[in-house]
């Protein structure tokens, strides 16, 4: 069976203190594109996870889908829902970015935790789904609930909200970001105020790591200033993707058509309701 694992972006995003273990309390508003990768998984009777496509630098190991699936298959034999024969191999057709800012690898290991809990029929709700996926990343949690969400914690306090679904042109510039370089870098702003939702949405959008990872990265630099020259445009997560919003698909593909071919673009709807989700739903029916 095919499974979509779609982008999100962070329309906002801001750092509101750090904590006692290194990690950082944010408020930010995730919403989903129709756009991202493509797993196929078939089940079989083998008792083993295998990957068909591994991805390049990453063992094994430390796949995110892999550790999904095992993850999953644990929990199932532990509550007796999942024979020990049961396996699946997975295969992903790979179109977001590492290290882009989109979420592809917590989208693509949300994607095998609801996928393989459908098609093992182990029978776990989005919820228990949604903590164990928390042990994997911050952002697998939104992926796995499947709406656009403001966050709170890291990220894994969601609370459902309805953005307006724009078109967004998504550039990304060539280059790789660490996450953990961002938060570690001393210019970071981290004691942005919190503010209640409702104030959040009324506002101009922002997202505090933006100014650091432009000051690193020339490329990120010179790519924000000439979107910014078509649209509202801005870093989305830790980046390297930034994304410039329009009205209608017709004057994002204007601009889209303008952007230098060295850098990777599309141009996608901002979804309120998961393509992953949609999928499932008409599954079940």
């Amino acid at each position: 069976m095919k499974w979509p694992a779609p982008a999100k972006l962070n329309l906002f995003l801001y750092i509101t203190g750090r904590r006692s273990d290194g990690y950082h309390n944010l408020q930010t508003l995730f919403q989903f594109l129709d756009y991202g990768d493509t797993l196929t998984i078939a089940t079989n009777a083998s008792g083993k996870i295998s990957l068909l496509t591994p991805v390049v630098g990453v063992p094994e190991e430390e796949n995110l889908m892999i550790r999904a699936a095992r993850l999953l298959q644990k929990q199932a034999l532990l509550r007796g829902t999942l024979p020990a024969s049961a396996g699946a191999t997975l295969a992903i057709d790979k179109r977001l970015p590492m290290g882009g800012g989109l979420g592809g690898g917590s989208s693509d290991a949300a994607t095998v935790l609801v996928a393989l809990n459908h098609q093992w029929q182990t029978g776990f709700t989005l919820q228990e789904l949604a903590g164990w996926g928390l042990t994997l990343g911050a952002d697998v949690p939104v992926f796995i609930e499947g709406v656009a969400a403001f966050a709170e914690g890291v990220g894994e306090k969601l609370t459902p909200v309805l953005p307006e679904e724009k078109w967004y042109l998504v550039v990304h510039p060539g280059v790789n970001i660490s996450t953990p370089a961002v938060f570690k870098d001393p210019d970071l702003t981290r004691d942005t105020p919190a503010r209640e939702i409702r104030e959040l949405l009324g506002a101009v959008y922002r997202n505090d790591c933006e100014p650091v990872v432009r000051k690193r990265f020339r490329e990120v630099e010179q790519l924000v200033s000439w979107l910014l020259e078509y649209a509202p445009s801005r870093l989305t997560g830790t980046g390297a993707c930034v994304f410039a919003e329009f009205d209608t698909e017709s004057a994002a593909r204007q601009v889209f058509e303008l952007a230098p071919k060295e850098w990777q673009s599309f141009v996608a709807r901002g979804v309120n309701v998961s393509p992953l989700h949609r999928h499932l739903s008409e599954l079940l029916k």
